[in-house]
């Protein structure tokens, strides 16, 4: 027998932190949307500048994202896995789409305009959600090949080779470090061949340092210049002594800015809308940065709420994916949470400089449409697998129990 109500629990922690997002970044995007909307005010397309341009902006998106909730969850998980091969295929052909008319901003290809959309989109985000629908519907198909050279492990292997080169062309090797890890889990968690998964983190490891070498320039003369020379940059950045780097200038800038709002935030807090750090001086800090700009005014408790929150909708995509009958739901429930975990740790890991810099938002908070738009996807399968776990192998396991019930599973 399985439940016809999705697990709320769940839905009510993405809900806080997306409601908790809106109000930060109605705090940390005055100064930025002042500044966009001045230079529109200077082109005359609008009358004057105004300090709301992106909380009006991300109000669209939360809408967007939830109506979108709201009718997708109402469909079987089951039609992802059978869907699966043109979920993925549509994905990839975004990828190619933005490399041949795509949006460039600075150094990268990454975004896509479409007139019927109030925001570009960004197909590398979408990407997260469509490899593991297809991934997790392939592992399922391939369980008794899962020790097999050609019949699993090539197929597989291709699959991420075509996404490295589609990635890598615009490039965006970040999303690498987002895609590529959770792969790895599947591969891992499905039981393949651990002498498989070992040949592709040899090849993973050889290949960042192919990237790494390949692309060196020279920071003083700027000779071999390339669009790949910021992830050299950033590397050097983060491997430098920093006492080093602050003496030769050469430290990120946007991390030594986060660091001092994390530190300012640490012992005492700004409150509410008082922060610093926001006027330019950590540039964008609605993207990638939001975390520092938190601790900044809120105080670093409120940085072990996020992560309790975040481990938190972790916890609840391990029992929906624990208790689950399908083996396609098991794999896409774990492995939609684990996406979600760890693309929160790395933009943390990020604003306390244990990680190297990169565009990789903070899930459900961070201003971005295509961010959003994807995790709202990623909840919606969530959801619509969690109204079909069993509630009775719930109950076998947990025997000492007295008394167990659907919503006491749901709510526990």
């Amino acid at each position: 027998m399985a439940t016809k109500s999705v697990d709320y629990k769940l839905f009510f922690t993405v809900l806080a932190l997306v409601v908790f997002g809106m109000i930060m970044i109605s705090s940390v995007s005055v100064y930025g949307s002042f500044r966009v909307t001045s230079v529109m005010a200077n082109a005359g397309l609008i009358e004057s500048a105004y300090n709301h341009f992106y909380v009006v902006r991300n109000i669209s998106h939360v809408l967007i994202s939830f109506a979108m909730v709201g009718i997708l969850v109402k469909i079987p998980y089951k039609y992802y896995e059978i869907y699966s091969k043109q979920i993925f295929g549509f994905s990839l052909f975004l990828l190619v789409l933005v490399l041949i008319i795509g949006q460039s901003y600075k150094w990268a290809t990454w975004w896509l305009s479409i007139p019927w959309i109030p925001f570009t989109i960004q197909p590398t985000e979408f990407l997260k959600f469509s490899i593991i629908i297809y991934l997790a519907a392939f592992f399922k198909q391939y369980k008794k090949y899962l020790h097999t050279l050609y019949e699993w492990f090539i197929p597989f292997a291709l699959v991420l080779w075509v996404i490295l080169i589609l990635v890598g062309a615009q490039p965006d090797f970040w999303t690498i470090l987002v895609v590529v890890p959770v792969s790895f889990m599947m591969f891992f968690i499905a039981w393949a061949n651990v002498r498989y998964l070992l040949l592709l983190f040899l090849l993973g490891v050889s290949f960042a340092v192919w990237i790494y070498l390949a692309w060196d320039y020279d920071p003083v003369s700027w000779k071999n210049i390339n669009n790949l020379w910021y992830i050299t940059q950033r590397m050097d950045n983060f491997l430098a002594d920093n006492q080093d780097a602050i003496n030769n200038k050469t430290i990120n800038y946007q991390t030594e800015q986060a660091l001092i709002a994390i530190w300012s935030g640490w012992f005492t807090w700004l409150w509410f809308g008082q922060s610093i750090q926001k006027f330019w001086y950590l540039p964008e800090v609605q993207w990638d940065f939001i975390f520092s700009v938190i601790v900044e005014e809120l105080w670093f408790l409120w940085a072990v709420v996020l992560l309790w929150l975040y481990s938190y909708i972790w916890y609840r995509g391990l029992l929906i994916s624990r208790y689950s009958t399908d083996l396609f739901a098991q794999y896409a429930a774990f492995w939609i949470t684990s996406w979600i975990l760890l693309q929160a740790c790395i933009n943390i890991g990020v604003n306390l400089n244990i990680v190297p810099l990169t565009w990789i938002t903070l899930p459900f908070i961070s201003y971005g449409g295509s961010s959003l738009l994807s995790l709202a996807l990623g909840l919606s399968v969530l959801l619509a697998i969690s109204r079909d776990i069993d509630p009775q192998a719930y109950q076998k396991k947990h025997k000492r129990t007295k008394q167990f019930s659907v919503r006491k599973l749901l709510w526990m």
